[in-house]
C-alpha cells in the first residue's frame, strides 16, 4: 500500500475542511435581515397636528423647586417630615441642637432680672435724694444751711436721676439680648416657607447641617415644591424659536410611553434665553446651543413625577415667536 503524503494529500484536505467550517460559522453568526419592532415606541408628531416643533420637557413644581437650607450650623436633632408629606406654611421641618441657645436664654433672663433690680435700687436712691433736697426748700431761714450744702443736695438728685436712666437703659439692653437669644432659638427650627409638598429629605437626625446654601455639587437639606398643579418646562432650541406658536397648548408624552398624549395649556415663556441644561444623552444631540424655555401646566392626575422627562410637541406658527397661533392642539386619547 502506498504511503500518504501529509504535505501533498492530508494538509490540503484539512485546509478545505477548516475553510468550510469557518464559512459555516460566519454564515450562522450573521444577524437576521428582518425588521423588528422597537422595544419602546419613539415619539411622533400628534395625529392631526399639521406642523409642530419638538422639544424636551422636564416636569417641575409650579413653584419651581424650593431648596431648604439652615441659617445656622449644627447637629440635626429631629426631622419632622418625610418625602411626599404635604406641609403648611410655618410647619416645622427639622430642628438643630438647641442646648446652647436655651442656656443663652436662661442667662439673658437672669440679666434682665438683675437690670430691673438695679432700676428699683436707682429709683429708691432718687426718691431719697429728692426728699433730702425738699428739706432745704422747706427751711425759711437761709442761715440754717450753707450754699454748698444746697448745691450738693441738688447734685445728689441729678446723679440719682442719671443712675435711674442708666439702669433703665440696662434693662432695655438686657431685654434686647433676651429677644436675640429667643430669635436664635427659633432659627434652630427650620419651618416651611409656604404650603407645599416635601420632594426630598437629604438630612437625618445626628447629621451635621452647614449654614447657608448647599455646597457646590451637593444637595440642599430638603426640597419643597407646589405640585398641585405641575409645570412642564420645555426647551426649544434657539434656531427653532421663530417657528413656535407661543401661547398655544402643547402635547406631551412621558418618556417610554409615546402613545400617551397629554394636553398641556400654555403658562408663560421665560424672558431670557439660557444655555441648554436638560439633556437627553442622544448621540446626535447638540449641547452647545441656547434655548427658549416655555412653561405648560398639567394636573397631578396625569401621574407625572417631578424631574421626569417628557417629549413635547408645540404647534408651529407663521410668526416669529410673537404669539401667533396655528390653532389649538387636538384633544387626543389619554389627554388630561
Amino acid at each position: 500500500m502506498k504511503k500518504l503524503s501529509f504535505a501533498r494529500q492530508v494538509l490540503p484536505v484539512l485546509a478545505l475542511v477548516l475553510i468550510a467550517l469557518s464559512a459555516w460559522f460566519i454564515w450562522g453568526g450573521q444577524p437576521e435581515d428582518g425588521l423588528t419592532q422597537p422595544a419602546i415606541t419613539p415619539p411622533t408628531t400628534p395625529a392631526g397636528q399639521v406642523a409642530s416643533v419638538a422639544g424636551v420637557g422636564v416636569v417641575e413644581p409650579s413653584s419651581e423647586v424650593i431648596a431648604i437650607g439652615s441659617n445656622l450650623a449644627g447637629i440635626v436633632t429631629r426631622v419632622f417630615v418625610e418625602e411626599g408629606t404635604q406641609v403648611a406654611q410655618g410647619q416645622p421641618l427639622f430642628t438643630l441642637d438647641d442646648r446652647e441657645a436655651r442656656a443663652d436664654i436662661a442667662e439673658a433672663v437672669a440679666r434682665v432680672a438683675t437690670a430691673r433690680a438695679q432700676v428699683m435700687e436707682a429709683e429708691a436712691a432718687l426718691a431719697v435724694a429728692r426728699r433730702q433736697d425738699a428739706l432745704y426748700a422747706d427751711i425759711e431761714d437761709d442761715r440754717a444751711f450753707s450754699r454748698q450744702e444746697l448745691i450738693a443736695s441738688g447734685g445728689d438728685v441729678s446723679t440719682a436721676r442719671a443712675r435711674v436712666a442708666s439702669a433703665r437703659a440696662g434693662v432695655t439692653a438686657a431685654e434686647a439680648a433676651l429677644a436675640a437669644a429667643r430669635v436664635t432659638l427659633a432659627r434652630l427650627t427650620v419651618v416651611a416657607p409656604r404650603t407645599a409638598e416635601v420632594l426630598a429629605v437629604n438630612t437625618r437626625a445626628g447629621e451635621y447641617a452647614s449654614a447657608g446654601p448647599a455646597p457646590t455639587g451637593g444637595d440642599p437639606l430638603m426640597e419643597l415644591g407646589v405640585t398641585r398643579p405641575l409645570h412642564i418646562r420645555v426647551d426649544i432650541d434657539e434656531d427653532q424659536i421663530a417657528r413656535v406658536a407661543i401661547g398655544a397648548p402643547a402635547i406631551v408624552s412621558p418618556r417610554g410611553d409615546a402613545q400617551r398624549r397629554i394636553r398641556a395649556p400654555f403658562v408663560r415663556a421665560e424672558p431670557k434665553i439660557s444655555p441648554k441644561r436638560s439633556l437627553t444623552n442622544a448621540a446626535t444631540e447638540r449641547v452647545d446651543v441656547r434655548v427658549l424655555q416655555l412653561l405648560y401646566v398639567v394636573e397631578p392626575s396625569t401621574d407625572l413625577r417631578v424631574g421626569q422627562q417628557v417629549d413635547a410637541f408645540v404647534p408651529a406658527g407663521a410668526g416669529r415667536g410673537n404669539g401667533s397661533r396655528a390653532g389649538s392642539a387636538p384633544q387626543t386619547d389619554g389627554a388630561q
